[in-house]
């Protein structure tokens, strides 16, 4: 049966919204949670996941068009399946006219199942891995459907946090971002990112293996909580880990991310704390040399508009494009309110004092416990990746000319490929 691909509400008083870009043409296949297309409103542009898996048909919404929350832009249906736009357009209107009535009883009668079948399978899943009731969730589709986007706004009553210190790893905003079968794939983002800007890769894995990714402490949705040093950073990333009940997995590290990853690959606990590293893949790691574009971290926490946090962003890669568009005004719209750059600030004194990196991994590779792939952009303006040179020889180095400091994003496909491999080595 097709599914109805809608425009989402992503601000709580949009009306409408300006369609930007797609990523997936017509009559290519796309899969549940692949990015599908590009929303701009007055505040943000945001970047819309697809609802369901199968065939990208019937799409109604051009780049620039301005369309009401709750439009139908397009459809997802099966590789095989008949499909007419006109009917489905029709049937969908009809399913508007006669369902408002019947739906207003339901939820009066039973609305955990009403709550159910109001929303899209990718809301559904969302909802599931957040421990989430969709009827707490106001839906901004045809109907009161709830969106996978009402999910991520969804924001829980505000609760008392844990009162001792030594559950700094509880504060951490994490999210399944996909289920599978094996040892999960634990993504660890760089200085200045969040956990969503690995989506793009996830979407090229060959085989759907469990993926976890967590805001680092002053990124994202974490708070920065006293301790801004390398060692704090490391030990909150390992007890979120615990707290997850991880004890196993493939560390998947990008920048600042990927020493944490380094740092934990190289412990060797035991005991009911313990954590063991099946594999270890680094994307463009910090801490291998004291060399860093020190301008851009200075001016990327400067920077307060478009114009001013443009030119910096610019520097990441080889191809801005690649990047999407939606990054700067995405990076900003985190920024409100000033508290994510105030903790920055504060990560950025403790880790790079002078301009440079305070901390080292290069001891931790010497001898390397578990199968490690390290992944550079020849291009890289921000690490100099002559720091990958000299490690062990049992360490294999991925060099990608053309390519900046967002391999994962610039040369996603192919990162994509060497994560799986390197996972397969892991066990």
């Amino acid at each position: 049966m097709a599914s109805e691909v809608i425009l989402p509400r992503v601000d709580m008083d949009m009306a409408t919204g300006k369609m930007g870009r797609w990523f997936v043409a017509e009559g290519e296949r796309v899969r549940e949670g692949q990015l599908l297309f590009e929303i701009e409103t007055d505040k943000a542009a945001m970047e819309v996941e697809a609802p369901a898996s199968g065939v990208l048909r019937g799409v109604r919404a051009r780049v620039g068009d301005v369309l009401p929350v709750g439009a139908v832009v397009g459809w997802i249906v099966g590789e095989d399946e008949a499909f007419d736009p006109d009917l489905q357009a029709l049937a969908g209107e009809l399913r508007a006219l006669l369902g408002s009535s019947a739906a207003l009883a339901e939820r009066a009668s039973t609305p955990s199942a009403d709550a159910r079948g109001r929303a899209t399978p990718l809301a559904r899943r969302l909802a599931r891995e957040r421990g989430l009731d969709l009827a707490d969730v106001a839906g901004s589709g045809p109907n009161g459907r709830v969106q996978a986007l009402d999910v991520t706004l969804y924001e829980r009553p505000a609760r008392a946090e844990p009162s001792s210190g030594a559950a700094q790893g509880a504060r951490l905003n994490r999210l399944w971002l996909q289920k599978g079968e094996g040892a999960p794939l634990v993504f660890i983002h760089g200085f200045g990112a969040d956990l969503n800007g690995w989506r793009p890769l996830l979407a090229h894995l060959p085989a759907p293996r469990p993926a976890f990714a967590l805001d680092l402490p002053g990124h994202g949705g974490s708070p920065l909580a006293g301790d801004s040093s390398f060692a704090a950073l490391v030990g909150a990333v390992r007890a979120a880990l615990a707290g997850e009940g991880i004890r196993a997995a493939h560390l998947v590290g990008h920048s600042l991310g990927g020493a944490v990853a380094a740092a934990l690959a190289a412990e060797r606990m035991g005991g009911e704390s313990g954590f063991r590293a099946l594999s270890l893949m680094l994307i463009a790691p910090a801490g291998l040399g004291p060399e860093v574009n020190s301008a851009f971290l200075a001016g990327f926490l400067r920077a307060r508009s478009e114009a001013s946090l443009t030119p910096w962003m610019r520097l990441l890669a080889a191809d801005p494009v690649s990047l999407g568009a939606a990054l700067v005004k995405t990076t900003l719209r985190q920024r409100e309110g000033g508290a994510l750059v105030e903790a920055q600030t504060r990560l950025a004194e403790s880790l790079f004092p002078d301009g440079v990196q305070a901390f080292g991994i290069r001891h931790w590779l010497a001898d390397p416990a578990t199968p490690t792939k390290i992944v550079v952009g020849a291009e890289d303006q921000i690490i100099p990746p002559r720091q990958s040179e000299g490690l062990s020889g049992l360490i294999a180095i991925h060099r990608f000319a053309g390519v900046g400091h967002m391999p994962h994003l610039e040369a996603r496909r192919e990162v994509a490929r060497l994560v799986e491999e390197l996972a397969k080595a892991g066990g």
